[in-house]
């Protein structure tokens, strides 16, 4: 809260500087790597090759580990990989243990802790897989599995128990078996390409795959689920997007969870991709201690707009094994949606879903606004929590008098 007095003489509120301050773009810089040649630094397979994958690399880059990080680590290739892009470990604060971009990336041992609630295949897609590596949940679309690999590792992933193979699940999807089921099943119109990140793949091997679907005549559009852009900005080349543009309709949904992720150069990226015409989307996973905050989700979405990327969905964080220090409450999602509904544009405004346990898909939940609904009226609260009045008749059409602003009663 800020006093009159202090808006009166044009000083800004703490939260709108706060809100100036996180939409900033800045460089991550190159840190321990500043020697490196840019021609190394800006090439996408240097920065897969020099990733930080073992306790030794980030004891010696990061000597502030805490305990719980420290032995969280020694265990990670147990259930998940550890990496981290020598870029993306730039945005990492050492000297804070909340840091939002370090909670993300460094395991923790709290991941070792399973709660009776959390699931291994929590949005249970390995039951709705008639085919592996293909999700088939909905009607008219499918999840198609590519690769279990990834440019860093999120330790919330849902697919923890494929990606990277550390529990052994030896995923090995057959592209050839994938892509005859969904040419024999016209009722798939929409397939979304994942992993793991497909845009790991070379050019020409995504562009094989993406000539085969395209070549299904009931497939009316692609989707591609990636991370890159965040995690590994140098991988958006001008070559990846001109090969792209020759697959529309293409849709991308990118995965980013906090303001500082949005770099100058994730920015420039998603600019490349935006100006080869593909629509981005964003979808973020909503942690404890990175993005549980009104402000800083307000900041996010504003600045995901200014990278050309709507924001599309806010997910309540599935019920993955060892999450649960990431985990706030879905109270909390509900409190930040309606800090944003009225108080930001509605473009910038996503969808708070929850992809139901066991496999019932993404349910939106929001905060109520239709108060009341029967025979003749829709009683309804805005934004800043005033009541009006919509007339309906029973058959659907309006009725008079005309809609009314209904007066709060004064609190005493």
């Amino acid at each position: 809260m800020y006093c009159a007095s202090s808006r009166d003489h044009g000083e800004e509120p703490p939260s709108r500087r706060l809100l100036d301050q996180l939409k900033q773009f800045h460089s991550p810089g190159r840190g321990f790597w500043r020697n490196v040649p840019d021609s190394d630094w800006n090439n996408w397979a240097w920065q897969l090759k020099n990733r930080i994958t073992s306790l030794e690399q980030l004891e010696r880059l990061m000597p502030t580990l805490t305990p719980e990080e420290y032995a969280g680590i020694q265990l990670a290739n147990h259930k998940l990989a550890m990496a981290i892009t020598p870029y993306f470990f730039n945005l990492i604060d050492p000297a804070d243990e909340n840091c939002p971009i370090r909670r993300q990336v460094v395991p923790r041992i709290e991941e070792t802790h399973t709660a009776p609630w959390e699931m291994i295949d929590p949005c249970g897609e390995d039951s709705h897989s008639p085919v592996p590596g293909l999700v088939y949940r909905y009607p008219d679309r499918v999840l198609f599995l590519v690769t279990d690999r990834c440019a860093a590792y999120c330790r919330y992933c849902t697919r923890s128990r494929l990606v990277s193979n550390a529990t052994g699940y030896d995923f090995h999807p057959q592209f050839d078996q994938q892509i005859d089921y969904i040419r024999k099943t016209k009722t798939i119109r929409d397939v979304l390409i994942s992993g793991g990140d497909p845009l790991l793949f070379s050019d020409d091997k995504l562009q094989r795959l993406l000539s085969e679907l395209r070549a299904i005549p009931h497939v009316e559009f692609i989707r591609i689920g990636t991370r890159i852009p965040i995690f590994l900005p140098q991988r958006i080349t001008p070559a990846l997007c001109a090969m792209l543009r020759r697959f529309h309709p293409l849709f991308m949904s990118i995965h980013s969870n906090h303001p500082r992720e949005l770099t100058v150069e994730a920015r420039d990226a998603l600019g490349r991709l935006a100006d080869a015409g593909i629509p981005l989307g964003n979808q973020s996973v909503l942690l404890r201690h990175v993005n549980d905050d009104a402000d800083v989700m307000k900041a996010h979405v504003q600045k995901l707009l200014m990278c050309r990327v709507k924001p599309y969905y806010i997910y309540q964080c599935d019920l993955i094994a060892g999450s649960a220090h990431l985990r706030t409450s879905v109270r909390k999602g509900l409190d930040i949606m309606e800090q944003l509904r009225g108080h930001t544009s509605g473009y910038a405004v996503p969808t708070y879903v929850i992809d139901a346990p066991g496999g019932g898909g993404k349910v939106p939940v929001s905060p109520e606004y239709v108060l009341s609904h029967n025979a003749d009226r829709v009683v309804i609260r805005n934004y800043e929590g005033k009541v009006f009045e919509y007339p309906e008749a029973p058959d659907g059409t309006p009725q008079v008098p005309a809609p009314r602003h209904i007066e709060e009663p004064e609190l005493v």
